[in-house]
């Protein structure tokens, strides 16, 4: 069986090593030039944790993960206002969590890469020919592959999907928010927020950085927005929209790098009412984008990767394969989404009274009485389906 993947970044990486390991023929397209080194950290917990493990990639990602001792939320002079130890969030999912640079995620599984994989960065597909057993690929260069499946695994704004699925504004759903991430060098922040992952207490926009083992220090930024359309200057909308913010906002944006080196985005779910036809299916946030609000695009991600790939390995034949991992996965991502939306006005609070209840919630969330209700607000409804598929 031959599989075709377009996209290297965590859902077709891990795919990639999955299909491999049960015998697959795997050709991983990228459209970059080469693997992206701008990201953010994130918090690595839930079914994306299971799958790591049962994969055996926990080791590498533990050696590039960070120690973050707390969540921070500082106000314009850098005093701290509320807080919560990472050591409360890690102990509310069984000590199964760990931080670590999206980047780094990406690059623990381009190492895991079998040397038969085929990855090839610069290239997309061209044109896509659907059929019910086969399907056949054309690349820029006139070159063509031809595939049992083909695996859309671009990202939010899938280039497979529009071509096999249709428009994106067919199933995006715009959340309010765009958000960016960049890095920079600055010794006195990385003093400031280093072993801390720290916001600003702010209403409507939220900064935040942290100091990464090279010195650097990373940026994670965060602003309402009611015009979903994108800024052609980067760097110009970050210092429009966040240069009036205290604290180490203004040292941060004085060395903003130029706009391509910024990562820039909508914050926004894709809501696929259909993830196969043919022999294309989509994967990772081509179908399944919980945004960030909800924390776990990363976990859902090498999740649904190890899903298709377990169900591609144990079902009697490729269209039984994708219906079983649609009939599997599509509730867990549907739950995580309704969570997102319902928890965004407190992601950024627009209002003082918002911002208000949330230092409460973060002192309270505290006390060991609220240790289940912290799990629940950061993971969501439990899912053991990666486990359950690891056991048999």
């Amino acid at each position: 069986m031959k599989a075709v993947i377009c996209g290297a970044g965590i859902a077709g990486l891990a795919l990639a090593n999955r299909l491999h390991a049960h015998g697959w023929d795997v050709v991983v397209l990228e459209k970059a030039p080469g693997p992206r080194e701008t990201g953010y950290m994130i918090d690595f917990f839930g079914p994306g944790y299971d799958a790591a493990e049962a994969m055996g990639l926990l080791p590498r990602l533990r050696e590039l993960g960070y120690r973050v001792e707390e969540v921070s939320y500082v106000d314009e002079t850098g005093r701290r206002r509320a807080g919560l130890s990472t050591s409360k969030l890690t102990k509310a999912v069984g000590g199964r969590l760990l931080s670590i640079m999206r980047p780094d995620l990406e690059r623990a599984l381009r190492e895991q890469l079998p040397d038969q994989v085929d990855l090839r960065f610069a290239t997309a597909p061209e044109h896509i020919d659907n059929d019910s057993d086969r399907v056949r690929v054309t690349l820029p260069d006139g070159s063509v592959l031809d595939a049992d499946l083909l695996v859309g695994a671009d990202g939010i704004h899938s280039s497979v999907r529009a071509a096999v699925f249709g428009a994106e504004e067919r199933f995006l759903r715009y959340l309010g928010f765009h958000t960016a991430a960049f890095l920079f060098d600055d010794p006195r922040v990385h003093a400031e927020v280093n072993g801390r992952f720290c916001l600003t207490d702010t209403l409507g926009r939220q900064l935040a950085c942290y100091g990464l083992r090279d010195g650097r220090v990373a940026v994670f930024a965060v602003h309402r927005a009611a015009d979903p359309a994108l800024p052609d200057d980067a760097r110009a909308a970050l210092r429009d929209v966040y240069g009036s913010l205290g604290w180490v906002a203004p040292r941060a944006l004085a060395a903003c790098p130029p706009s391509d080196q910024v990562y820039y985005d909508q914050v926004a779910q894709i809501e696929s009412p259909q993830w196969t036809k043919g022999r294309v299916v989509l994967l990772g946030d081509a179908c399944q984008a919980v945004s960030l609000l909800a924390g776990q695009g990363a976990s859902l991600a090498i999740a649904g990767a190890y899903v298709l790939a377990e169900q591609l390995a144990r079902a009697g034949t490729i269209d039984a394969a994708l219906g079983e991992y649609e009939r599997l996965w599509r509730p867990v991502v549907a739950e995580k989404q309704r969570v997102a939306r319902s928890s965004a006005r407190w992601f950024v609070p627009d209002t003082r009274t918002q911002l208000a209840v949330r230092r409460t919630a973060l002192r309270l969330a505290g006390l060991p009485v609220f240790d289940r209700y912290l799990s629940g607000a950061l993971a969501g409804k439990p899912t053991n389906v990666v486990r359950q598929l690891g056991a048999r």
